[in-house]
């Protein structure tokens, strides 16, 4: 004849078991703080290199410190922002010679897969479409840790790729004098992101009956 559990011991052993078994991961949203982050690249121009960023843009990464393989990150880049310190080269980068930012005003990158590589290093697979483009890129990416400033919980990344313009039809070159091309095809991506956690919204209060 089996022994009977008391209910009182089932319950109390399965609640045990429930703090005992691994915790899942919550995912936590993060909203790029664009005060302090810098969208920038970098192009040869015949024997120098031009720096340049993107001054208007938004994004958003949902973190899990857990399972960083479920986490994700989405961009957006208005196109017109452009700003290479120069007024004449960026109503040039604007026009259809380059970005044609009437015809195509974002630039955008949703990314598809994350894959830790380390204990601060990821891969993140993702589409990123750019003047009228979408193509499958992979991203490195450096986490530069948590830090709370005040009541504010920051995330920090730094990213740090090149791309080819030509992928995505952003052809417009030039032949020098004396041979070679005024630009080069390959643009250095360089990334500082600081994101601001975005806390839970405190429930409406009930409109009563």
């Amino acid at each position: 004849m089996k022994a009977r559990i008391p209910i009182r011991v089932a319950a109390a052993v399965a609640v045990l078991a429930a703090l005992a078994a691994p915790s899942r991961g919550a995912e936590e949203t993060f909203v790029f703080d664009k005060a302090h982050s810098t969208l920038g690249f970098r192009i040869r121009h015949v024997v120098t290199k031009i720096n340049g960023r993107f001054k208007d843009f938004d994004g958003m990464i949902w973190i899990d410190r857990q399972n960083a393989a479920a986490s994700k990150v989405e961009l957006t880049i208005r196109a017109a922002s452009i700003d290479t310190s120069n007024d004449n080269r960026d109503q040039d980068l604007r026009s259809a010679n380059f970005f044609e930012v009437e015809k195509f005003p974002t630039i955008t990158f949703k990314s598809t897969k994350i894959e830790p590589k380390g204990s601060d290093a990821f891969v993140v697979t993702g589409d990123l479409t750019m003047h009228g483009v979408t193509k499958s890129i992979q991203v490195p990416v450096t986490s530069n840790g948590f830090a709370k400033m005040g009541k504010t919980e920051k995330a920090g990344f730094s990213v740090s790729f090149p791309l080819n313009r030509k992928d995505y039809g952003v052809t417009w070159n030039r032949t020098l004098d004396q041979g070679g091309l005024l630009l080069g095809e390959d643009v250095e991506i360089v990334i500082e992101v600081e994101a601001n956690k975005k806390e839970a919204e405190a429930p409406k209060a009930g409109s009563g009956r």
